[in-house]
């Protein structure tokens, strides 16, 4: 008995580092979109609508891709459903590439003042398809590690140590970008940021590799021959579930948007933006950087103190100090300035004087790095067998 026991826990050793690999494989993928859109914003004088049309097509995905990785999920199970998100997010990496060597003299229409190019809808594309890939990964990771540490508590601790790596990740992805790219003109390309490309590809094969030899435990899966189960109850039927479904939905938009609108503005030379003549874009990455890392701070604080503090009080707590932090920075004057590290290639690590509505902002990556795995720790709280139909559902007028 005790021999099974080590086996079975050696096992979910395993299998807890390759969904904490993947978790940071989210966070990478995710957060090429924000400083490729200061290069496109640029090229297109400026448009922040336009240079955030990647992540707004990255996150587009997942309301095609939603419903179908639950599907994937529970028909072959969580290993084969990373496996084929690891294909799909090296296509759309490499479709991103291809926006670097094809199409920029070729005028597909207008759209306003601006002639939007070939190699612009090219790029859009493969943001598109990298969503797919991480909306599946999502649906891998999160309720795998929930189950692995036994739900409650225990559940939200793994979940937020997961998280900790994909703040890490998403710490060092805007920093790369802003150290390759230095300062944004309208002359910066795709192409300067090629070898982060080549990298993340090369980091999607060796990910496919490792994990083909990693034993994941399925619990959602379906066995050939058994018919499938008839549940009487959907989890739209739970309140909680509909909640944490609401609350995801608002949260993403704020993890994703304060950093990327961050970048943009301290990218930004212009009146409109910060006003940094010299490395903005380097500078925006690295203070972005700072954002991830804060919450990487904060997960990490949250995976120690989780099985002691409730995640209902942390969920609270962070929550009305973000509320605190936005209203500062909005109505904080631009004039007033403060001292924060940028990094470039021509001069390393350098301290840079950048509005203080800048810090703020950065200060809230402390408070959204615990809300998302308490948000769902909370929603699949008590659903048990009905949690891989949280991801199948289509709506709750099917319950």
């Amino acid at each position: 008995m005790e021999s099974k026991s080590n086996v079975k826990s050696g096992g979910n050793t395993i299998a807890i580092i390759a969904m904490f690999f993947l978790f940071a494989m989210i966070s990478f993928v995710t957060n090429l979109a924000a400083p490729f859109g200061t290069i496109w914003k640029n090229q297109y004088a400026g448009a922040n609508t336009l240079g955030m049309m990647g992540n707004m097509m990255n996150f587009l995905a997942y309301l095609f891709m939603g419903i179908p990785s639950g599907n994937m999920l529970v028909k072959i199970g969580y290993k084969k459903t990373a496996l084929i998100a690891m294909a799909v997010g090296f296509i759309g990496l490499f479709i991103q590439y291809i926006s670097s060597l094809f199409g920029a003299d070729i005028d597909v229409f207008n759209l306003g003042e601006y002639a939007i190019k070939m190699n612009f809808i090219i790029y859009l594309l493969g943001a598109f398809v990298c969503g797919f890939c991480v909306c599946m990964l999502n649906t891998v990771v999160n309720p795998m590690l929930n189950l692995l540490g036994g739900g409650g508590n225990k559940g939200n601790q793994l979940i937020q140590a997961g998280g900790a790596l994909n703040s890490l990740s998403g710490t060092l992805t805007p920093l790369f970008v802003g150290a390759l790219i230095g300062s944004v003109t309208p002359q910066t390309a795709m192409s300067d940021v090629a070898p982060l490309l080549f990298i993340a590809m090369g980091v999607f094969v060796s990910a496919f590799i490792a994990l083909s030899f990693i034993a994941i435990p399925e619990p959602h899966l379906r066995k050939a021959g058994h018919e499938k189960e008839k549940f009487s109850h959907s989890p739209w039927n739970f309140r909680h579930t509909v909640l944490g479904v609401i609350g995801i939905f608002v949260y993403v938009g704020i993890e994703i948007g304060i950093p990327g609108t961050l970048n943009f503005y301290l990218a930004d030379p212009t009146e409109k933006g910060a006003g940094l003549l010299a490395n903005g874009a380097a500078i925006g990455g690295a203070i972005a950087a700072i954002y991830w890392l804060l919450m990487l701070v904060g997960r990490s604080a949250s995976s120690v103190i989780s099985g002691k503090v409730a995640t209902r009080t942390q969920l609270i707590v962070v929550s009305a100090t973000a509320i605190c932090f936005i209203l500062i920075a909005i109505f904080t004057p631009k004039e007033i300035t403060v001292s924060m590290p940028g990094y470039s290639v021509e001069n390393g690590f350098e301290m840079a004087s950048v509005p203080v509505s800048a810090l703020f902002l950065v200060l809230c990556g402390l408070c959204t790095s615990i809300m998302w795995g308490g948000i769902f720790n909370l929603a699949v709280e008590g659903l048990g067998k009905y949690t891989c139909l949280l991801y199948t559902s289509p709506s709750p007028r099917d319950a």
